[in-house]
């Protein structure tokens, strides 16, 4: 690649968005100036790049399954790569989100922008799978640029449908991993959360998902969205196998600018200990939400806790007032920032150090700009949103909405100093029916509608865990399990002491 210097042309129109007022005098100047401060940039086209190891062959470089090789929909591409001969996940399948970068997979991410890239690397979370004996088998689907809770917005068609019931979604954005858990087609799957992409599918397809303490697991080699919403963990048909596969991909990669003071665990040697003593607080605001919450969800929840003071824990109310705004800090977080980083930035932005992936970077900045018109509703919507608070008032409601978000997660805190773990319906309904058009409104009331209990402990960072509970009228209830940061153990374990007593796992 060479960098060719800017004409006077292309400075002027740089000069009169940042208001400089150069007159075309100075615009001779800067023209030789700027062109002389470029120079720099022929020398480090002489180095070769930094690349993310692929340490592991593919046994086949697969391809994109249709009708009845994909039921449910959930495989964007199927392929064969084998891990280590032997490690803790030696005999386990693995489906990986299609916006992790799997070397030489197709990534479509759930857009045709993104058709025809090709990673040539391999993220952390999959050389760590690898490295555990695991055998990844595909990549799920995925929405548009997985900005979409419901799981309406992804490319190609079909959707992915819940396993329970296909007239339903089966949530997002990670619901390609929910489809293949629950049809049986993986053991494990990789799922991403932002605003609760991994606990939103789990709970409306009926399997585990952990969204670990913020930058437990490393993001890197993973198409963002932003980055102090950034958060990667497991799926899985039980607690357990959650664990497992967070012992394996947990710890940090030195390339991940989310992760700092990380700590990590033994996540399976303590999931068989005793809950007695446990004290569990029922988190009053994520409750009985007005125009959202389904009476069935709150009361199976509530009684699923009833399965905890069973088992010799205590069980209270505790509140979070804040927690019924973290959707609304949660929005302005997400507008502003998905748009800088997750479009205007290409990608990975700048201004943090670690791995960026220098291929994505090229390929998606020249298709967005040429494909623009390609980009999902959900996305147009925040952008169009995310540009104009931005410049409008300088990005004011971004910044305000971070430092609330501390004081957010102080109020966690704090009930968490009463109380181990707290409960609370992953999502206040149950999974919502397909929408029947694609209008706007329509689209967005099913992409966005169900985030309310989910996205606030993405500000946070909280470990928070879906854990399926039962079904009511034909679909899948989940709880969620909140903890104290870096106490992701305490919290597959509580799961998992659950599914022992109740058995629950409504897929197959």
């Amino acid at each position: 690649m060479s960098v060719k210097p800017p004409c006077q042309l292309t400075l002027k129109q740089i000069s009169d968005e940042y208001g400089f007022d150069l007159s075309p005098e100075e615009l001779v100047d800067y023209e030789q100036a700027v062109a002389n401060s470029l120079k720099v940039y022929g020398r480090i086209d002489e180095f070769a790049d930094e690349i993310l190891p692929v340490k592991y062959p593919r046994a086949s470089m697969g391809y994109r399954p249709v009708y009845e090789e994909n039921p449910g929909n959930g495989w964007a591409w199927k392929c064969s790569i084998p891990g280590a001969e032997s490690g803790p996940l030696a005999g386990y399948t693995v489906g990986i989100k299609d916006n992790v970068m799997v070397a030489g997979i197709p990534m479509l991410n759930g857009s045709p922008i993104m058709e025809g890239y090709i990673p040539r690397e391999d993220a952390t979370v999959v050389t760590r799978l690898l490295d555990a004996g695991a055998h990844i088998i595909g990549k799920t689907a995925v929405p548009a640029f997985c900005f979409d809770g419901g799981g309406c917005t992804g490319y190609p068609e079909p959707q992915p449908e819940n396993p329970i019931d296909p007239d339903y979604m089966a949530g997002s954005s990670s619901n390609g991993s929910a489809v293949v858990l629950g049809n049986g087609e993986a053991d494990l799957a990789i799922g991403g959360d932002q605003g609760g992409s991994i606990r939103m599918p789990a709970s409306w397809s009926g399997c585990y998902g952990l969204k670990p303490t913020k930058g437990l697991v490393p993001y890197t080699g993973i198409f963002p969205i932003e980055l102090t919403l950034d958060h990667v963990g497991p799926m899985a048909r039980s607690a357990e196998d959650c664990a497992r596969m967070l012992q394996v991909i947990a710890g940090p990669d030195g390339l991940d600018p989310r992760q700092y003071d990380v700590r990590t665990d033994d996540y399976l040697s303590g999931l068989g200990n005793s809950i007695s003593g446990l004290r569990i607080g029922l988190l009053r605001e994520g409750f009985d939400i007005p125009g959202m919450s389904e009476s069935d969800v709150d009361e199976a929840v509530r009684e699923a806790a009833k399965v905890f003071e069973r088992a010799g824990a205590s069980v209270m109310e505790v509140s979070a007032p804040m927690h019924s705004d973290g959707l609304t800090l949660w929005s302005a977080i997400a507008a502003e920032g998905a748009t800088e980083l997750m479009v205007r930035g290409d990608a990975f932005g700048t201004n943090a150090r670690g791995h960026y992936s220098t291929d994505l970077v090229d390929f998606y900045g020249r298709a967005r700009r040429a494909r623009g018109r390609d980009f999902s509703q959900t996305v147009k919507a925040t952008v169009l949103a995310g540009h104009y608070m931005s410049t409008r008032y300088n990005r004011h409601y971004y910044a305000k909405a971070q430092n609330l978000g501390r004081r957010l997660s102080e109020q966690y805190d704090a009930a968490l100093k009463q109380v181990d773990l707290l409960v609370l319906p992953t999502t206040p309904m149950k999974a919502m029916r397909k929408p029947e058009d694609r209008s706007l409104s329509t689209v967005l009331s099913s992409a966005l509608g169900n985030l309310y209990n989910t996205a606030p402990f993405d500000i946070t960072g909280h470990p928070a865990m879906s854990v399926p509970i039962g079904i009511s009228d034909g679909l899948p209830v989940g709880m969620m399990l909140i903890g104290r940061h870096w106490e992701d153990a305490l919290v597959l374990r509580a799961a998992h002491s659950f599914q022992l007593k109740t058995s629950s796992c409504p897929v197959k």
